[in-house]
């Protein structure tokens, strides 16, 4: 079974749409609204239905890329929806987590810095979305991201081996943020690799309209 691209089809030729209310989108929307739940129940220290919501946003990040492959329901608008959704979900989730006093200081720093460094190249180089592919590498990480942090709230739960599941969350989540690390580096060299290509057909990297041209 396939889990990186998984609903991809064979036997369709794929058109993206630019149509919003596809429902991988409406998942994608659905499932960023339940952050500042996730952030109430945090504060609240009602862990374990803090975990139920992560557990089900981590999910349906899965469940919403599935479904616009397998019933191809691809559109521009869920291309950068679904990986901003992803990212500004896992940034408020970590820092909740932190400021909760549930994760250590370097889980933010691990995953904020790399992003604000990438933001930044982005908006100075093109002001505004590079819009390269995910790699199967920020796949991973964000995976292993995203289950570390359920194990981390469930491991606040008393009577549910809270030892052993922190103990392996944080083995997660430190692979992930390596992971995070490395996919920002990589996606940092694509920045720069874009960039220079289209300088070199002379085309404004800055000007998207022209970007066909190249």
């Amino acid at each position: 079974m396939r889990l990186i691209g998984a609903g991809t089809r064979d036997d369709i030729d794929y058109v993206v749409t630019d149509r919003f209310w596809t429902v991988p989108n409406v998942i994608t929307v659905a499932r960023f609204c339940l952050v500042p739940f996730f952030v109430w129940l945090v504060f609240t220290q009602q862990y374990l239905a803090a975990f139920i919501v992560l557990a089900v946003l981590s999910c349906t990040d899965w469940v919403d890329g599935y479904i616009a492959r397998r019933f191809n329901q691809i559109s521009t608008v869920g291309q950068w929806l679904d990986p901003m959704a992803d990212r500004l979900s896992l940034m408020v989730i970590v820092v909740t987590l932190v400021l909760a006093g549930i994760a250590p200081l370097w889980l933010v720093v691990s995953v904020l810095a790399p992003d604000l460094i990438l933001g930044i190249t982005a908006l100075i180089l093109f002001g505004g979305s590079p819009e390269l592919e995910v790699t199967p590498l920020g796949k991973i990480r964000t995976a292993l991201l995203l289950v570390g942090t359920p194990l981390l709230l469930l491991g606040q739960v008393p009577g549910l081996a809270e030892d052993a599941l922190t103990v392996a969350a944080t083995i997660l989540l430190g692979l992930g943020c390596a992971g995070h690390i490395w996919a920002a580096g990589d996606y940092l060299a694509g920045c720069v690799r874009k960039h220079r290509e289209l300088r070199k057909r002379g085309i404004d990297p800055r000007d998207r309209a022209s970007w066909s041209l190249a």
